[in-house]
């Protein structure tokens, strides 16, 4: 676990205050407007950590890294809108237990996985409809 700095908990802090995902540029910006002198390199290693360490959620999207804050120690997919980025935290025990069988059969252990579903929201839905 990596040491806690006055930089790593501001990043911290400004990710549990964001709604939905957030890119490191727009969290950097939104640290910049408080006045925060946290530099864009700190943003994305704090961000980085965070996310192996389970303190964050991370998916690609359009080639761009995005994190939210999550709960930690919880394993959990995502439902993901690809209009709006809404995020819903579901549980998948079918996925955990195919993830697992699959694994075993090809002799692998300690196997971890990521399960994100992008599609979209209700809301979006009416929308295009």
């Amino acid at each position: 676990m990596k040491r806690n700095t006055w930089q790593r908990e501001a990043v911290r802090e400004a990710l549990g205050g964001s709604d939905g995902f957030v890119s490191a540029q727009a969290l950097h910006a939104s640290l910049k407007d408080t006045g925060s002198s946290v530099g864009l390199a700190t943003v994305y290693r704090a961000l980085a950590d965070l996310a192996t360490e389970g303190e964050a959620d991370s998916l690609q999207q359009d080639g761009e890294s995005l994190y939210r804050a999550c709960t930690p120690g919880k394993h959990h997919h995502h439902l993901i809108c690809r209009n709006c980025g809404t995020t819903v935290e579901i549980e998948a025990d079918e996925v955990e237990e195919w993830a697992h069988r699959v694994a075993a059969q090809h002799g692998f252990t300690q196997a971890r996985h990521v399960v994100d579903v992008f599609g979209f929201c209700a809301e979006c839905s009416k929308l295009t409809a």
